[in-house]
């Protein structure tokens, strides 16, 4: 076994390996980057190496730093996790050459799934499913509208070395079909510099179902069932889970052989994913091979047992595999959650900076733990004050929980949900929360579509509908109560003047427009104790507990017998007496007064926003990397006008209406804030 072990990545990855490589007594070697100098994972690492700046393409993916660091440190083996140089198969034969063990597949194995045009046909070849379709490359529109008219619209059209949803359309007609060809192979070439392109059968409702397989150096291959991925953003995962709601078990066994089939075919060892499309009727295609660790690969460790990055670890040094095809468990109902540094309510689009606050829910699962199960993991890669840099990934967390069925894990992860803070960037925990409260989710009734059928104008507060608003006012009435229970205790007071916790208040739940809700409440004591109280809202009763302290954000009680857990901060950045309370997704901010106070707060006029109408703003923090527009030029609506760059993505900013150019307010190479002026039109 290994003594000492290199992670050629970042983020939560590096971390999960580091967690299983310490239970395994094997030391660690973390590689940074400018950007990630005080990150979680060298500090959890037993040695960290600088391999250069902020950007990946001058630190992460530079191999030649990565092996050096390997010789510098005595690793004898590398960890690339996923993404970055993880399947890239000249680095992996380098390695090997170097006389570094590539704890992953053999170079030849990774290099014959990369290409998605000879992955079909070598699957193909071993018997596996694959869909109608021309798998050589495509020299011309016309060409490709004749192949698509053979298979039957609709059609997919994909660029070979694609990726990310980049090079890929779907075609409905002769007219898509020409059109698609001519943008996937511009896109093709210019975001992987392979302009090559094929056609196939698109599959209507689709499910994007995986088999997780690992096979050691002994020719011994077995499959660790299936994870179902089809909740999908622009082609990105959003929640998975093990098992499918959907598959048979006959499918589910049928899948798995052919998957092994496929791997036996190119020698495979290591953990590798095999991606299937599923159509509504259980019939199934071969859509790639992924050579690496996935992501979502902790739901698969909750219902089989294993950790399978220690029998990563084990193949890669020799070791059989220690169990046969008979012995891998099903054994419950796993999720997972990507928490990603995005807003929903604006578009998805990045959100980076400080975290103010990160304090995920308490964890009763780990990483590397296979003693432990039904409860909730985390695995992240930040902490409480890290930087999500806008130079990786958008991603926070993972949250995993693990029930004994569907409904029980839907369950634990809502109130998971409820429990994660993250202050000081936005998340997209109001999304997953929707999501795991949308009908058709919980009955399993989804494809690959459902969230652009679900969400196709965006996704806005509207679509979070919380299943009792008057509990949040009442959580409200609560917290100010004992707030007000807290300050009326406290000893010095003037004879006379002391404060009075009072019964009667009202709730003014407030609205951007200036239409505040103004909702009358009682609230009683209903038990003797501490932390606990009755409110009154009309003829509903709501009968809460909590031992929470006054100033934590996330409150732990139950209502009416039913244990929840919400979000409750003080302040807001409009109003300091206001309160902030989440829960399930939802969010409001409510004043709780007198019923005097509330008459006069009625009475006060809001106050509009300013017009912004003349600037363009920033919509994300991010590197404002290009200026299009000079002062006093004159710019039609729909001009480009500035680019600005963030967590791999960018985004051009184009004018909303004509105008002339009056000031640019930031420079080329600038860092912007949200909402921050970039230019201001006369």
């Amino acid at each position: 076994m290994f003594t000492k072990i290199l992670i050629a990545n970042r983020g939560e990855i590096a971390c999960r390996v580091i967690a299983t490589a310490r239970k395994m007594g094997i030391k660690t070697v973390a590689v940074y980057s400018e950007a990630d100098k005080d990150a979680r994972h060298v500090m959890m690492a037993d040695e960290a190496v600088h391999i250069g700046p902020a950007p990946s393409r001058e630190s992460y993916l530079m191999g030649d730093k990565i092996i050096a660091a390997c010789k510098q440190t005595g690793a004898q083996a590398l960890h690339p996790g996923y993404g970055f140089l993880s399947e890239n198969a000249e680095f992996a034969k380098r390695v090997e050459e170097e006389g570094i063990v590539f704890i992953g597949p053999k170079h030849y194995s990774m290099a014959a799934m990369g290409d998605k045009i000879e992955s079909k046909k070598l699957a193909g070849a071993a018997g596996v499913n694959c869909i109608p379709g021309v798998n050589s490359a495509i020299e011309s529109a016309e060409k490709a509208v004749e192949i698509a008219k053979g298979i039957g619209y609709p059609v997919m059209i994909k660029a070979s070395a694609g990726g990310g949803g980049k090079g890929l359309r779907v075609a409905y007609n002769d007219k898509e079909a020409f059109e698609g060809f001519t943008s996937c192979t511009n896109e093709a070439r210019n975001s992987f510099g392979d302009d090559r392109v094929f056609v196939e059968k698109f599959v209507e409702e689709p499910r994007h179902i995986e088999i997780q397989l690992i096979g050691d150096s002994f020719g011994n291959v077995v499959y660790l069932n299936e994870r179902e991925c089809s909740i999908q953003r622009r082609h990105q995962k959003v929640i998975e889970e093990a098992p499918s709601p959907f598959i048979s078990d006959a499918t589910r066994k049928a899948m798995g052989e052919q998957a092994v089939q496929l791997a036996k075919a190119v020698k495979y060892q290591s953990a590798g994913t095999v991606e299937f499309v599923v159509g509504k009727d259980q019939s199934f295609y071969f859509l790639e091979m992924n050579t690496r660790l996935q992501v979502e690969h902790p739901v698969t460790e909750c219902i089989t047992g294993l950790d399978l990055v220690e029998l990563m670890i084990r193949v890669a040094a020799g070791e059989k595999l220690p169990l046969t095809q008979a012995e891998v468990k099903r054994n419950g109902w796993a999720m997972e959650c990507r928490i990603n540094a995005e807003d929903p309510f604006r578009s998805f689009l990045p959100s980076t900076g400080r975290l103010v606050r990160f304090a995920p829910p308490e964890q009763t699962m780990f990483q590397s733990n296979t003693q432990d199960w039904f409860g909730v993991r985390v695995d992240t890669g930040v902490q409480d004050g890290g930087e999500i840099p806008m130079f990786y990934d958008s991603m926070i967390a993972k949250l995993i929980v693990h029930g004994v069925d569907r409904n029980d894990a839907i369950a634990k992860m809502r109130e998971a949900l409820n429990a994660f803070v993250i202050r000081g960037i936005s998340s997209n925990i109001p999304f997953q929360a929707a999501l795991l409260a949308h009908p058709r989710f919980v009955s399993g009734d989804f494809n690959t579509g459902f969230i652009a059928e679900q969400y196709s104008k965006g996704f806005s507060a509207e679509d979070v509908p919380h299943e009792d608003p008057q509990f949040l006012l009442a959580l409200a009435a609560f917290v100010r109560r004992k707030s007000r229970e807290r300050a009326a205790g406290i000893s010095g007071q003037l004879p006379g003047y002391g404060v009075q916790a009072g019964q009667d208040y009202v709730v003014v739940a407030l609205s951007q427009d200036g239409n505040n809700a103004y909702t009358p409440v009682r609230v009683e004591e209903f038990v003797g104790e501490t932390g606990s109280a009755r409110v009154r809202i009309g003829a509903s009763s709501y009968e809460i507990r909590s031992n929470s302290r006054i100033n934590d954000i996330a409150i732990v009680g139950t209502v009416n017998g039913q244990a929840f857990v919400a979000q409750v901060e003080r302040g807001t950045p409009k109003n300091p007496l206001a309160l902030r309370l989440q829960h399930n997704g939802t969010r409001i901010d409510a004043l709780v007064v007198s019923p005097r106070m509330a008459e006069l707060h009625a009475l006060m006029l809001h106050k509009l926003p300013p017009d912004m109408s003349r600037y363009v703003l920033s919509p994300m923090p991010g590197l404002l990397v290009d200026v299009a527009v000079v002062p006093g030029q004159k710019v039609q609506a729909g001009e480009r006008v500035a680019v600005i760059e963030a967590m791999k993505m960018e985004n051009v900013l184009f004018a909303a209406a004509d105008g002339v150019v009056a000031k640019v307010l930031a420079a080329k190479g600038e860092s912007l804030t949200v909402d921050q002026p970039i230019v201001e039109f006369v």
